[in-house]
């Protein structure tokens, strides 16, 4: 163990010295404990095998979310949660439509891309014109005009595959801005190459920027290309003559639709106004069935929140809140909905999780408390050894839904799963469930489990 332990401190940065392998507290021998029962038990697989089944891909705003908000509220209801409820909020919905890229010249073919979400439609006949290629959003930004007019651009920036999904908010950048530069230039569409690590003919969905406001800019049609065609069209690029492609997307956006969070508790019985919240999104692209994002997370949370009523029948010292996001693919709408929705009570909340980085294996632990609370926050992690978790830094995030909850002040922290792989599948249409491992979910679920004890039952607020 130490060994394992070693090599997984050497893979990321760490700021803590390694705790003393003192005998542990009473609290973290019985959190340990709970763990390794709950590594045992397949609740988590049957709980996303049930969703990715029985409800499937779930875009936002559409009829198969509320289908999992309802799937979502039985579920609770039958293993037991208290105050379970929907809690529904208003967003603009964007729709898929039909999808078809291919160069007419000089190598006629066709290519396989999906629309950014956000994105404005072509036309039935769709849009074509002159390819100009360009490496990142700052070479696209530094482009004269005059040279991008009645053309589709295409960003072809590669993403850097990292075990911390460090490389993914640089190389989202293109995805986010890219249809909003060219239309300021007066470009036709765009392409880009698709957010994603895959080396296979999947594009990768996702959002183009959080959800606008009327009169905004709408920027030009815009599209992900996979990884295989991006490099394809280099190539056709690469021979010398001019390249044209025809592009027809036709998306819509309903001006009003409704998302919503779906909430469920485990009452406290001496801290009750002290809220552990722990989340994860319940939303997912349309493309695949959302197994990996983020059916894993909504099982791995659901899990680990059960077996704390499992461990004490008069139920935890503080509030346990599960909330399942909505909207968290277009635009953290979910969570901006519970920030404001619960503002008044966010100076209750104790601590805040979220597990939305897919489903492999947790391997580092970083904390996001006070000075005055940082070696309580940081013994959190030492029931967590066992299962090859190492302390890393005290600079959580803890998740994307729990932007505005942190920003309020409330203290996050971060079980971080290895995301070496998780960007091969992110937002394409291979999120599906033969990609969950169920022994490195059943890891994730006893981490989950134990960390959430030790809130529970804590007398730290660590604020």
């Amino acid at each position: 163990m130490r060994r394992t332990l070693s090599c997984l401190l050497l893979a990321g940065s760490t700021v803590f010295p390694i705790l003393a392998l003192a005998q542990p507290t009473e609290l973290q021998a019985r959190a340990e404990q709970l763990a390794r029962q709950a590594q045992a038990e397949s609740l988590a697989y049957d709980i996303v095998e049930s969703l990715t089944t029985e409800v499937g891909p779930r875009l936002a705003g559409s009829e198969a979310e509320a289908r999992a908000r309802d799937w979502a509220v039985a579920k609770f209801r039958e293993l037991g949660f208290r105050n379970v409820r929907i809690e529904p909020f208003a967003l603009p919905v964007w729709e898929r439509g039909r999808e078809i890229a291919e160069i007419v010249a000089p190598f006629p073919q066709a290519l396989t891309i999906t629309a950014l979400g956000g994105s404005v439609a072509t036309g039935e006949e769709g849009v074509s014109g002159e390819v100009l290629a360009v490496a990142s959003v700052a070479e696209l930004e530094a482009t004269p005009a005059e040279a991008l007019k009645g053309r589709i651009v295409f960003v072809d920036e590669v993403m850097t595959r990292t075990q911390d999904g460090s490389g993914y908010g640089v190389a989202a950048a293109k995805r986010r801005l890219a249809a909003y530069l060219a239309a300021e230039k007066g470009a036709l569409a765009v392409l880009i190459r698709s957010v994603g690590t895959s080396s296979h003919r999947f594009a990768h969905a996702g959002q183009m920027r959080r959800v606008t406001e009327p009169g905004d800019d709408p920027g030009v049609p815009a599209a992900a290309l996979a990884a295989p065609d991006a490099d394809q069209l280099q190539r056709i690029l690469g021979r010398g003559e001019p390249v044209r492609m025809r592009l027809v997307l036709t998306p819509r956006t309903r001006a009003e639709g409704t998302s919503g969070n779906v909430v469920a508790e485990i009452p406290g019985h001496h801290a009750a106004d002290e809220i552990v919240l722990v989340g994860a999104h319940l939303d997912s692209w349309d493309l695949g069935t959302g197994a990996v994002d983020d059916g894993a997370g909504v099982a791995i949370v659901t899990a680990a929140a059960k077996y704390q009523m499992d461990a004490l029948k008069g139920g935890p010292q503080r509030t346990l809140r599960v909330v399942l996001f909505g909207a968290e693919e277009v635009g953290l709408a979910g969570a901006k909905a519970y920030a404001e929705r619960h503002a008044d009570e966010l100076g209750n909340h104790v601590a805040a999780l979220e597990s939305d980085f897919g489903a492999d294996r947790i391997w580092r632990f970083d904390t996001g408390a006070s000075e005055a609370t940082l070696a309580a926050a940081q013994a959190l992690g030492v029931p967590l050894r066992g299962f090859g978790v190492g302390p890393g830094n005290n600079n959580a995030r803890g998740g994307p839904d729990l932007k505005y909850v942190r920003e309020a002040g409330v203290p996050v922290f971060t079980l971080l799963q290895s995301g070496w792989d998780y960007f091969d599948l992110h937002h394409t249409a291979d999120d599906t469930l033969d990609k969950v491992d169920p022994e490195a979910l059943a890891q994730n679920v006893a981490v989950y489990t134990a960390v959430l004890y030790q809130l529970l039952n804590s007398e730290v607020t660590f604020r």
